[in-house]
């Protein structure tokens, strides 16, 4: 057994005499058993490279290519410097009215098709928040016809969808900006209809209620 202890005690004495205590200053370059980490086959900041034809490593940026980001004037330049189209917010800070893109006839429909996969399961087909989540016990989904929110303003609902609200998460992730306003844009048609009158119907499309 005491030759296991004197076999432990000289692996202890060698290992410090490599390696030394903590802190000591050593004049030697240190031990490295894994390099790559250390030193990658990369190309710094204006070095040479042989491989292309100029021999610059750094490279020209794309033709077309958008800087990413935002700066204090606002420079249309840069992506996501569109206050309204992704913030729902004016150049005050309050939340947009109207849409920042045309509605039309397709815009309404593709806000129709996200808005029954991301929105009808709570909000309900008629958006009147009796999705099939109630009836799981879910009771407290507004209703897009109460009065608060009709009256809301679309940047108000969209910065909702974007951040959540209350039991709802962000839908930031689903839903592009663009997806975000066409599901509002759907929205406003749900509560149009919702109060429409035979009317306000065109007379050339009447024939084809039912």
């Amino acid at each position: 057994m005491r030759y296991a202890y004197y076999t432990l005690a000289f692996v202890v004495v060698l290992l410090l005499s490599i390696m030394g205590f903590r802190g000591m200053k050593s004049t030697l370059p240190p031990i490295e058993i894994f390099s790559d980490m250390e030193k990658q086959a990369k190309y710094k900041p204006q070095a040479e490279s042989k491989f292309f034809a100029d021999g610059r490593a750094d490279r020209a940026i794309p033709a077309g290519t958008v800087p990413h980001g935002r700066t204090a004037d606002a420079d249309p330049a840069f992506l996501r410097a569109d206050d309204f189209l992704y913030a729902g917010k004016m150049a005050d800070g309050s939340f947009a009215r109207n849409f920042p893109v045309e509605v039309t006839d397709t815009f309404i429909h593709r806000g129709q098709n996200r808005y029954m996969i991301y929105c009808y399961p709570c909000h309900g087909a008629l958006g009147d928040g009796n999705g099939i989540t109630k009836s799981y016990g879910m009771v407290v989904t507004p209703s897009y016809h109460d009065d608060r929110i009709r009256g809301m303003a679309e940047g108000e609902i969209f910065n909702t969808i974007t951040h959540g609200k209350n039991t709802m998460f962000s839908y930031a992730d689903k839903l592009s900006p663009e997806d975000r306003w066409a599901v509002i844009a759907y929205v406003r048609a749900l509560q149009r209809a919702h109060n429409g009158r035979i009317d306000d119907v065109p007379l050339e499309q009447r024939g084809g209620l039912k």
